[in-house]
């Protein structure tokens, strides 16, 4: 088990985390750039080692009621794993719906833009026009089976 000083040594190294002192010695570890109701990562971590993640978000994660996994028995490395998979879950995600352009290449190199137009989605071989789609699955299904992968 690792100490309490270990445990916030490791949580130290995550800087989108800023720690802030509770009652009876404990400290809680917060993600102020949560997305979620929650700001809390690290919940009472206390000086006997004990303390909380919240992995509410975290698929296949067995928690509590309040979303939370204990960790006090938690080696380094798996303290690491549980507290950089709460930060990504708490985190924005990338919505391929809410970008406007990728690059997709293919194994000969040639380069192809996917492109947010109009409320649609174009792709272009430089300047020329290559096809146009309603959804961003669909012009991805189509570069995918054209043998392009994304940049």
């Amino acid at each position: 088990m690792l100490t309490f000083e270990e445990k916030m040594e490791i949580l130290d190294g995550f800087p989108e985390l800023t720690s802030k002192e509770v009652s009876l010695g404990r400290v809680n570890y917060q993600y102020e750039d949560s997305v979620i109701d929650k700001k809390n990562v690290v919940y009472h971590l206390h000086p006997n080692g004990n303390g909380f993640v919240y992995a509410g978000q975290i698929k296949g994660m067995k928690t509590d009621e309040k979303g939370m996994v204990n960790i006090r028995e938690y080696s380094a490395q798996e303290l690491r794993e549980i507290v950089s998979a709460a930060i990504e879950s708490m985190s924005p995600q990338e919505d391929p719906e809410e970008m406007m352009m990728e690059e997709w290449t293919n194994e000969n190199d040639q380069i192809l833009v996917m492109m947010k137009e109009d409320g649609g989605w174009n792709i272009y071989a430089g300047l020329e026009l290559e096809g146009a789609f309603n959804t961003y699955p669909e012009a991805a299904d189509f570069l995918e089976k054209e043998g392009f992968t994304k940049a």
